[in-house]
């Protein structure tokens, strides 16, 4: 139901890394890894209206679809784990281009039922595409082909409810990170040729000998502070800054937390870090070694997403938990300005495009909303069988893939 428009501008936070495409959307939540699509011009009301295709895709899998071009790739899998595959889409008719099994697996490891053999969102640019699986397959794919450039099986991780992590590409490196309930490390692998160029185990005290405890689903970001590159990854318990170029630790925070899935996001010097466990701070990028007492501007553990990553909009922090809490909080201070509880739960990351914030559920409702001091809802809809991936924006069209189908959105 359309409720009401209004075109307002708000200042766009700066991206740290640049693509050659700028309709692309390369890696998980977008090309600045923030969500933040604020050139494409969306409907409002997202609903059957404005599809321009649909395209069932089989199998169960939460991870993003990414989009280069003419391309669309994501990966799925069998709700056993038993086969996983990667889907390349063709972007202007929905066609299935490519549907490869890469992985076929007779007795897989144990996935938590929220949990998808394919969960983790690939990597893209010209002419590759960067697929992962956990420690099951790390591989690289000619995006004409689809025939394998590289491929590595060999690290060895207990994810004990499943992979989650996505790569990011970075300096022709590609960094992932490998959480599991045995060992916990980050590596760096050559986008070319798939080596080994460094692997670094995590430095941290859990404060305990509990696996389940050391978990994590982190996805990084790299950002740069006066002058220097960092490699900001959480985990369980822990963010850690490395040297991209060596793996050299360059400080740590401690949060506290497991789990921790949401991407970090840096706005005018303050890294914003989710803990997975529904508690968020707010810190100072930059110092050496542990910054835990000195950096940290503040912390919050009210109405804290789990799951479902936070979105900045100027001055202002949204994000909606698990059980449908939505909040705008101030950035400076991580106070809460306004909350309203909406229906169903949430485990998919937000956007912001065309002035406005969209918001899906896991049972397919989605929530149009103006990004101000008052709830200013415009749009509530539902579309498909519910949303676990976050969704994608290239040019002015919006990629969404719901539990069984990829649909494409546009005006």
């Amino acid at each position: 139901m359309l409720i009401r428009l209004l075109a307002l501008a708000f200042p766009l936070l700066l991206a740290t890394r640049s693509f050659a495409d700028e309709s692309a959307w390369p890696e998980f939540r977008g090309p600045s890894g923030d969500g933040i699509a604020a050139d494409a011009d969306l409907p409002i009301a997202i609903d059957q209206s404005v599809i321009t295709w649909q395209t069932p895709i089989h199998g169960k899998g939460w991870s993003s679809p990414v989009v280069w071009k003419d391309q669309i790739w994501l990966t799925t899998a069998t709700a056993d784990g038993k086969r996983m595959s990667v889907v390349c889409i063709d972007r202007m008719s929905g066609r299935i281009v490519h549907d490869k099994v890469l992985i076929e697996n007779k007795e897989p490891s144990s996935c938590h039922p929220m949990n998808s053999y394919a969960s983790p969102t690939p990597v893209i640019e010209e002419g590759r595409v960067y697929v992962h699986f956990g420690a099951y397959l790390t591989a690289c794919l000619d995006t004409a082909s689809a025939d394998l450039v590289w491929e590595r099986r060999d690290f060895e991780c207990d994810h004990y409810r499943g992979p989650a992590s996505s790569p990011i590409l970075y300096d022709g490196k590609i960094f992932i990170a490998f959480d599991g309930i045995d060992v916990q490390f980050v590596v760096a692998l050559d986008a070319q040729t798939g080596e080994t160029l460094w692997r670094k185990k995590r430095s941290i005290d859990y404060g305990t000998d509990i696996g389940d405890q050391m978990k994590a689903y982190g996805t990084a970001e790299v950002i740069n502070v006066n002058g220097q590159d960092q490699l900001i990854y959480p985990s369980a318990v822990a963010t850690i800054a490395y040297d991209p170029q060596t793996g050299n630790e360059i400080w740590t925070v401690y949060h506290g937390g497991m789990n921790a899935s949401a991407r970090p996001i840096l706005v005018d010097g303050t890294l914003l870090l989710s803990n997975g466990l529904g508690a968020i701070v707010a810190v100072l990028a930059g110092g050496k070694g542990n910054i835990t007492d000195s950096n940290i501007v503040w912390s919050s553990k009210k109405s804290v997403a789990k799951r479902s990553s936070p979105i900045v909009v100027g001055d202002l922090i949204f994000m909606v938990t698990d059980e449908g809490i939505l909040t705008c909080r101030e950035l400076d201070s991580g106070e809460i300005v306004w909350k309203h509880r909406l229906q169903g739960t949430f485990a998919a990351s937000p956007i912001y495009a065309s002035g406005r914030l969209y918001f899906f559920n896991m049972d397919g409702e989605i929530l149009t909303l103006l990004p101000i001091r008052s709830y200013s809802p415009l749009a509530e809809t539902t579309l498909g069988d519910g949303f676990m991936a976050s969704p994608a924006v290239a040019g002015n069209q919006l990629f969404l893939r719901s539990k069984s189908m990829l649909y494409c959105i546009e005006k």
